[in-house]
């Protein structure tokens, strides 16, 4: 038989196979989503939608949120927007482009945030620029503060051998060298950098919310807020899903009758890059390649105190 002639070329065609399989059903799932209608740019003439965009897991890029606000603000069909968050946040320079494009957005059509299970940090940041704020009564929001970090491999160099060798220009050109300790010098120029940072988070949650700027302070000492808490603090308007939130979108649009959503259409990945994204080696090179220090709004109980 050819599969005892022929093992490994047998083994390789029946895996291929099954690639090809996984390939074409994971193309349909992500394609026809079963979540709604997924926006093609054609809405028949005369009907009136509100647009839905998703900011789902740790924000990293803000590339396609910023292209989707855009369609949705262009199209006339679409009365309103809803970004729906579901995310800890992320980076500082995503969250606040995020932000400044839904502040542009406003000017021509409303949008309302809708907060999933968490939209803390970053995610709370863009949540922030919205027209109106809806949260589940058990959302984590919150978490107003940024968080700054790198990882030392001085020890682990000693351990294997390696001796590092820096050439720079100035005292400050390695801040965050993950190969020798900070000095108390960098630790006050870090320190002085993240408080620069925070209060550009809260000079934008003042301005977004239209909250007096001592209020958000006492707020903004990273704590999280259950959705509940976030409404009575002022830092959320109302409690409710995404339904909840669609529908007010459509009012405040000007929509009459039923509301309909269309959903910003997601980027379809093939099998090959879906495991390539989640993969271990990915991961690993991501933090390899990464800066050597970051300033992120982001709630990540599972991260060390960093005065410690």
């Amino acid at each position: 038989m050819f599969s005892r002639r022929h093992p490994h070329l047998f083994f390789i065609l029946i895996f291929s196979a099954i690639v090809a399989s996984a390939t074409v059903l994971l193309t349909l799932v992500v394609t026809f989503g079963l979540r709604g209608t997924w926006f093609d740019g054609m809405i028949p003439a005369g009907e009136e939608v509100v647009g839905v965009i998703e900011v789902n897991g740790v924000i990293r890029d803000a590339r396609d949120a910023l292209e989707q606000l855009k369609v949705f603000r262009e199209d006339e069909a679409v009365k309103a927007i809803v970004v729906r968050i579901d995310s800890p946040g992320g980076g500082v320079g995503p969250s606040q482009e995020i932000y400044r494009e839904i502040r542009k957005t406003l000017k021509v059509k409303p949008v309302i945030a809708s907060m999933g299970s968490v939209a803390a940090s970053g995610g709370y940041y863009i949540a922030a620029g919205a027209a109106k704020i809806m949260a589940n009564p058990g959302t984590i929001t919150g978490s107003i503060g940024v968080i700054m970090g790198f990882t030392n491999y001085e020890e682990l160099l000693q351990k294997i051998g390696l001796t590092p060798i820096v050439v720079k220009s100035g005292e400050y050109k390695d801040m965050g060298s993950p190969v020798r300790k900070m000095t108390p010098g960098e630790r006050k120029l870090f320190e002085g950098l993240a408080e620069k940072i925070h209060g550009q988070f809260i000079r934008d949650i003042v301005e977004g919310r239209g909250m007096a700027s001592e209020k958000v302070e006492k707020l903004a000492n990273g704590r999280i807020f259950t959705g509940e808490e976030s409404k009575e603090f002022g830092l959320t308007d109302r409690l409710g899903n995404l339904e909840d939130a669609v529908d007010w979108a459509g009012r405040m649009g000007g929509i009459k009758g039923d509301v309909n959503a269309v959903y910003a259409k997601e980027k379809t990945l093939t099998f090959l890059e879906y495991l390539l994204m989640h993969s271990p080696i990915r991961t690993v090179s991501e933090l390899l390649g990464a800066p050597r220090v970051r300033a992120e709004f982001i709630y990540d109980p599972s991260r060390p105190d960093p005065s410690h």
